[in-house]
């Protein structure tokens, strides 16, 4: 069964007046012929993987064999936990979070595609945020990833979550969308509010190239997961505060596909264009090619 639009979801919670992730576990339930308890134990076991990312991830201290990535995570950390910060300490520690996984799936840790690896930070580092401000239950982070599972695919259905073939809003855009969704679930935020802030994120973040220095998913992937998951955040209290998206979130996944399409090939991970062109982004890839540090093409 293709998930196509938001719409039917919003239409049933609001009538049986359930959560986004309430209904999804039982769309779940349906489509795989099982119990919801069951959708629920395999939701379980994903979540205890992305955690297992953030605590591998945020121990990080080596640099990657490029150079490019690898401790920054760290970093990041520690700043939260001393002195004052310009953006507040839960978006130093959601960067935190969302850039350990990014180093920690580059370093070959395994990690949850969602949707994709070069974006696989963000969703774990919100819930996990999200859940630790409202000091929420096992239960409402699982209703958070089911959210955040409906708006992957309704933008899979309607455009793409590949960066070869939309750059990169169509991954890290995607994947904080799918986050801002999951953190209004767990504060206890309606369905209609869920999708608004999945809206709100993801137009903001619409022309995103997909630029790869050296065509190794570090720069700039690994920091826009911090910075994408900072804005995830954002996104979900600005739809909890009553702020609307002035275009619904279905019409926004078609704008992506519009944008995506309009792209050139050079900047959907392609390292023929951007921040890969750069002087610096070309000087990385000679300097690995004749390190022989990875064989590049």
């Amino acid at each position: 069964m293709t998930v196509d639009s938001v719409i039917p979801f919003l239409e049933k919670a609001k009538k049986e007046e359930k959560s986004l992730g309430e209904i999804m576990i039982e769309h779940e339930a349906a489509v795989q012929e099982t119990s919801a308890k069951n959708v629920v134990f395999g939701m379980k076991r994903i979540w205890e993987v992305m955690v297992k990312s953030i605590e591998e991830g945020i121990k990080i201290t080596k640099r990657s064999p490029s150079g490019m990535s690898g401790g920054d995570a760290k970093k990041i950390l520690a700043k939260s936990k001393k002195g004052k910060s310009l953006a507040g300490k839960n978006i130093l520690k959601v960067a935190a979070r969302a850039i350990g996984v990014a180093e920690y799936s580059s370093s070959m840790g395994i990690i949850v595609a969602s949707p994709t690896a070069g974006s696989s930070g963000v969703v774990p580092a919100v819930v996990f945020t999200a859940a630790e401000i409202c000091d929420a239950t096992e239960e409402s982070i699982i209703k958070g990833l089911f959210a955040s599972g409906l708006i992957g695919l309704v933008c899979d259905a309607k455009a793409s979550t590949s960066g070869s073939e939309h750059g990169c809003q169509a991954e890290i855009g995607v994947s904080a969308a799918m986050a801002a969704a999951a953190a209004v679930e767990i504060t206890g935020g309606t369905a209609e509010e869920a999708v608004n802030a999945a809206a709100i994120m993801l137009k903001n973040s619409l022309g995103l190239a997909c630029d790869p220095v050296a065509g190794l998913v570090e720069t700039p992937c690994i920091k826009r997961n911090g910075m994408m998951a900072a804005e995830a955040l954002l996104a979900a209290d600005m739809s909890l505060s009553g702020v609307k998206s002035n275009i619904p979130f279905d019409e926004v996944v078609i704008a992506m596909d519009d944008i995506g399409q309009m792209m050139p090939c050079e900047i959907k991970e392609t390292s023929e264009g951007g921040l890969a062109k750069t002087k610096t982004g070309k000087a990385f890839k000679i300097k690995l090619r004749s390190s022989g540090t990875r064989k590049l093409e």
